[in-house]
């Protein structure tokens, strides 16, 4: 590792502000090896606790990652945000929406915001939001926050990369059927109905009790509804509680341990996956597709491509 590496690697565990910003920079570019950097960070990592927030657009996620930071600024803990914002069509960067409306956490330097473009991560969060973390983490910062982009889909990322995951709902939501066939329903550990003070919250309230009673809880952790309106620091406290309850209940049934080391398989499968798929669409691949495709472009099977390159690259392994 080159002198400027080892002095970044110590800039970072030193809680470096500046050093972490531009880490980040790096890992989201893929520059400059800043996979050396990752692996010599990986064994500072595993204190800070990470909560995924999530939930449909407008259900005010930000406004509740804002109040949540507060709370656990007042604890004396440093937190650090993964805002997830939808890709600029221009830029193809962050549009920033939700670094614009935590403008006063900005000026606190116990508080980390990054916000992060999707683009094109399915799921809500971005590829490298999780190498972020691990960079937050390294540097010091007792809690993690992911803020997905709330893509109204089955988020299962953020069930892998989160320790406890809320789920925000709202009672003009709709059918709470709909909820369900989202997929919100799996994968909550919290689940929070927002704008309790708009009509119908009641209702929702006893509907998402009833839905959530009748699934089985493999882990023995039973998702409890809990009303809140997020602008007005209502039920946040209620909420940091769960927080720290749900954090008792994996430690304590080595369930945490278990959740981070099916985080680290599923990140190994990635790192194989995308390294071996990297590595075999070379040059000399890529063109020989695009000569396949233009030579037969109107009877070509995938099936067929795919299975004669496959052919040739394990008759080259055999030599």
């Amino acid at each position: 590792m080159s002198a400027s590496m080892s002095d970044i690697v110590a800039q970072v565990l030193a809680g470096e502000r500046s050093a972490v910003a531009r880490l980040i920079s790096r890992v989201e570019n893929e520059k400059d090896d800043y996979r050396i950097i990752l692996d010599k960070l990986h064994t500072h990592t595993g204190k800070g606790y990470r909560i995924g927030v999530t939930g449909a657009p407008g259900s005010g996620k930000s406004t509740l990652t804002n109040q949540l930071a507060k709370i656990i600024r007042k604890h004396g803990s440093r937190i650090g945000i993964v805002a997830v914002d939808p890709t600029s069509p221009f830029t193809g960067g962050a549009v920033l929406g939700d670094r614009l409306r935590m403008n006063d956490l900005t000026l606190d330097e116990g508080v980390f915001i990054r916000s992060m473009a999707t683009r094109g991560s399915l799921g809500g969060l971005a590829a490298k939001a999780t190498e972020v973390a691990d960079i937050l983490d390294a540097a010091g910062y007792d809690f993690i926050i992911y803020e997905t982009v709330g893509v109204g889909q089955v988020e299962l990322d953020i069930v892998e990369a989160a320790d406890t995951t809320i789920v925000l709902i709202v009672p003009e939501g709709g059918d709470i059927i709909q909820g369900m066939k989202a997929g919100l329903m799996e994968i909550g550990d919290i689940f929070v109905l927002n704008k309790y003070d708009r009509p119908g919250s009641e209702r929702m309230q006893k509907d998402l009790e009833y839905v959530l009673h009748l699934k089985e809880a493999a882990s023995g952790w039973h998702p409890e509804v809990l009303p809140a309106v997020a602008n007005r620091n209502q039920g946040i406290t209620e909420i940091w509680e769960k927080i720290a309850i749900h954090k008792k209940f994996l430690t304590e049934n080595k369930l945490l341990a278990k959740k981070r080391a099916n985080r680290l398989k599923t990140r190994l499968e990635f790192l194989v996956r995308t390294g071996m798929e990297a590595a075999f669409w070379d040059a000399k691949r890529k063109s020989k597709l695009q000569e396949y495709l233009k030579s037969q472009a109107e009877n070509v099977s995938p099936y067929k491509v795919a299975q004669n390159l496959l052919d040739e690259l394990l008759t080259q392994i055999k030599k």
